[in-house]
């Protein structure tokens, strides 16, 4: 997730103390089946993995967020006979956070050693927002281990942001009020079709947020560049589904961007009617057919192709 709207984020920030009053319970953070840890120099990163020998679906979600995020998608994968792997990402959920940095590049990086890690050949990557872009980065770096990558309203390149948004930015993530700051806005970006436990979810990112380095690696990664990714770009070779809410309000022009995105990895694209910038949460009835048919299309083409 990245912000794009200086006028909702003035709206968000008028409703802090609101939001900052309201209790949140630690025991809301949702809960994870059996938590994995993959062990790298900076850090450990946490995962679920629901095992089985299908096609191995690695679902990474956007910044300020957690793994649960795939909590409505990851079941319906599942239910395909997929092998899905949802992460979190450094800082984030119930990975370690004392990372010495944070960006799409390095979550990118992380997402190769975990493909590394797990051993299964090729993967298919889905990356939400912001890991939009770390999963073109993935994509370009080990382009023999990639079968494809699914983008939900990603942010693959670098959008020029005014220096009065971004210094309010940089207030708005601190301490104390920057958690409940975050959950106003995240609540902002479900358009139609909220989840009904959206109330919930929110408290638990809160509690989450709240805990030692956590808000602070959301921070980082919101000004973490794109441009990393955007330069690789051209060297993806998978096959690309970008898949976009139509009112999803961290751009301008959705459906224009999902065309760029499209365009230049040479992709396709799905537009999904209402939804804001999270449709595999809003509609994952809609989503989740078209990521199946994409990974069984991607399989269909690499077996003809051998």
């Amino acid at each position: 997730m990245m912000i794009s709207t200086t006028t909702k984020l003035l709206a968000a920030a008028a409703a802090v103390s609101i939001v900052a009053a309201l209790p949140v319970r630690a025991d809301q953070t949702p809960p994870a089946a059996t938590t994995q840890f993959l062990k790298l120099p900076d850090g450990q990163i946490a995962y679920d993995d629901s095992g089985g020998t299908g096609p191995l679906v690695i679902c990474v979600p956007g910044l300020g967020d957690v793994r649960q995020q795939y909590r409505f998608l990851a079941p319906r994968l599942v239910a395909a006979g997929f092998r899905v792997v949802t992460m979190d990402l450094p800082g984030h959920g119930e990975s370690s956070a004392d990372w010495p940095a944070y960006s799409a590049a390095i979550v990118g990086a992380d997402v190769v050693a975990l493909i590394r890690h797990l051993g299964a050949g090729k993967a298919f990557i889905i990356g939400n927002s912001m890991a939009g872009g770390s999963a073109v980065w993935a994509a370009a770096e080990i382009p023999d281990r990639v079968a494809g990558i699914v983008m939900i309203d990603p942010f693959t390149r670098v959008i020029p942001t005014s220096s009065f948004l971004l210094a309010f930015l940089k207030v708005a993530m601190m301490r104390p009020w920057g958690p409940s700051f975050w959950s106003m806005y995240y609540g902002s970006l479900y358009k139609s079709a909220p989840p009904a436990d959206l109330d919930a979810y929110r408290a638990a990112l809160v509690a989450n947020l709240k805990q030692p380095g956590r808000i602070e690696a959301t921070k980082a990664l919101i000004f973490a560049s794109q441009a990393p990714c955007e330069a690789r770009i051209p060297k993806v070779q998978a096959p690309v589904l970008v898949v976009m809410g139509t009112r999803d309000p961290d751009f301008d022009d959705p459906a224009a961007e999902a065309d760029w995105v499209a365009t230049h990895l040479h992709g396709k694209k799905l537009m999904v009617d209402g939804a804001g910038h999270y449709p595999h949460v809003e509609y994952p009835d809609n989503v989740a057919p078209a990521v199946i048919e994409f990974v069984k299309d991607a399989q269909d083409g690499e077996a003809r192709r051998n």
